[in-house]
């Protein structure tokens, strides 16, 4: 069975796959609570959390615990109340964490497995170990590319002018800003390159929409700045786009924006640092700049724009390589063969 903390698409899938679903309020982990304080708020509802899951496991009489750490503690404790062994899926990588990691850090140490989304993910607990294990996630969905001009055309873009896209949530570390100055670089200003922001804020962050407006604005770029909030059509978005950039400041530690577009053929060029040099190979399947620079992202930008060949064969490769890599049966084998291991260890 399946345990959520709200009622989304998920649960409608899980349910339409005869998933037994529980929907039950649970502590989830934000980067908004990367403080000590925050650390303390959440652990006090994990404990709460723990009640009602140590009294469902009983009840379903499950065998093995699994909890990803963007919902916090509570499954730990839940699974070791009951005495079932836990796997703990680590999807962050806490480098915004600093006093209250090590304790963390050691809750973490406590399930019988980490698997990690990525190598960058499992360096935290120093790689790779018995218990410590990269296992990638797999694709979601079978990402494609619409026709370029009916794609601009859904989009309201023109459908000459070189586009680069940014696909995600708007946050301070997503690399939106990255991208508004290197529009401002000479490399795309002298080619009119448009930026596309493809997402939208967290209820209640609009501060972080506005901040990105205000900095267009402020470096005269907001002429070529298309912000399309979220989308549902995304095979529009991937096929109106140029080129893909994910533009990351901090680690991320497996974006998906990365694989989905990668998997979609799209020429993506990513900040070379946390999982992404995972998902592409510089100059073999897309391109990797240095992180919060916007200077060498404008140039290789510009450059790509200005070759179509490579930029075709970059996204084949790109597509070829990720839809094996990300497969979602290696996903599922390896998780299955884990938790043999850990059942019958």
């Amino acid at each position: 069975m399946v345990v959520l903390a709200e009622r989304g698409p998920l649960f409608d899938d899980l349910r339409g796959s005869d998933v037994e679903v529980e929907v039950r309020p649970l502590s989830v982990l934000r980067r908004s609570l990367a403080s000590v304080a925050g650390f303390a708020s959440i652990s006090a509802a994990a404990a709460r959390d723990s009640v009602a899951l140590s009294r469902l496991i009983r009840e379903r009489n499950v065998a093995l615990v699994h909890s990803n750490t963007s919902v916090v503690l509570g499954g730990a404790v839940a699974a070791a109340a009951t005495r079932r062994p836990h796997v703990w899926h680590v999807r962050e990588i806490y480098s915004r964490f600093t006093r209250q990691w090590p304790a963390y850090r050691r809750a973490l140490r406590s399930a019988a497995a980490l698997p990690c989304v990525s190598a960058a993910t499992a360096a935290q607990f120093g790689g790779p170990s018995d218990r410590v294990r990269v296992i990638y996630d797999g694709l979601a969905l079978d990402p494609r590319r619409a026709d370029p001009l009916v794609a601009r055309q859904a989009l309201g873009l023109h459908p000459r002018i070189p586009t680069i896209t940014v696909l995600g949530r708007i946050s301070d570390w997503k690399g939106q800003d990255v991208l508004i100055r290197a529009l401002a670089e000479k490399p795309l200003r002298d080619r009119g390159a448009v930026g596309v922001i493809a997402g939208d804020v967290w209820p209640g962050a609009e501060e972080h929409r506005e901040r990105v407006l205000e900095l267009a604005e402020t470096l005269r770029v907001d002429g070529r700045l298309r912000l399309i909030g979220f989308r549902d059509d995304v095979d529009n978005v991937y096929g109106a786009a140029d080129l893909v950039a994910v533009p990351s400041t901090a680690p991320d530690p497996l974006p998906g924006a990365a694989v989905e577009a990668a998997a979609a053929g799209c020429t993506v060029i990513a900040s070379n640092h946390g999982g992404l040099p995972e998902i592409i190979r510089d100059g073999e399947t897309g391109r990797l700049v240095p992180p919060s620079n916007p200077r060498p992202l404008a140039q290789v930008a510009a450059e790509l724009l200005d070759d179509r060949a490579a930029r075709e064969r970059l996204g084949a490769a790109a597509a070829a390589d990720v839809r094996v890599r990300f497969a979602p049966d290696r996903l599922l084998t390896a998780i299955q063969s884990l938790y043999d291991e850990v059942l019958t260890g």
